[in-house]
């Protein structure tokens, strides 16, 4: 256990606890709440929706050259671990495409709680309790706001919660880089 947790120290330090992909993923909520409000029709919204998440892995890219994150962390076989707490979310994509000409409206908010919720094992894998944190905010907001406000005011307070989320981050990075 005790090689386990060092290799999950590891990937906290060397990738910020995922820092770049949460900083990216704000530039995203802020592109996709720009397309909420256009006067669009809500299926080319949703169809922009999807492009707008496209980017997020080549803004993270980018992000962490910035920021100076390991972006892939070969040395550390977790990483793996990490890219599987990713993709899984791409099966649940199944549903959103369900959703995308079913509940158009709805769309958004279902793509949040997914996104809110593949959080989740990032909290044991960074040892991050921001992580935990927003696993659990961000479905239950992306619910409570989706139904009852329209898509551009979600993806509006998925800007917020994503900065404040941000901010957590760098003070837990903060916090584990005094530690040490």
């Amino acid at each position: 256990m005790q090689k386990i947790n060092q290799l999950r120290l590891d990937c906290a330090i060397k990738q910020k606890k995922g820092l770049h992909i949460i900083l990216a993923s704000v530039l995203i909520w802020l592109a996709i709440t720009c397309v909420h409000l256009t006067t669009w029709p809500i299926l080319t919204k949703n169809l922009f929706t999807f492009v707008c998440a496209a980017f997020l892995l080549p803004t993270s890219f980018i992000i962490s050259k910035i920021i100076k994150v390991d972006f892939q962390n070969q040395a550390n076989p977790l990483t793996n671990l990490g890219i599987i707490f990713s993709v899984n979310q791409v099966l649940y994509l199944l549903i959103v495409m369900w959703i995308y000409p079913t509940i158009p409206d709805k769309m958004l908010m279902v793509i949040t709680i997914i996104f809110g919720a593949h959080l989740l094992p990032y909290g044991w894998l960074y040892r991050s309790q921001a992580y935990f944190v927003f696993s659990c905010v961000v479905p239950v907001l992306a619910l409570i706001v989706g139904l009852n406000f329209d898509p551009s005011t979600l993806a509006g307070a998925m800007i917020v919660v994503e900065g404040l989320f941000c901010l957590a981050l760098v003070w837990e990075n903060k916090k584990l880089r005094n530690k040490r």
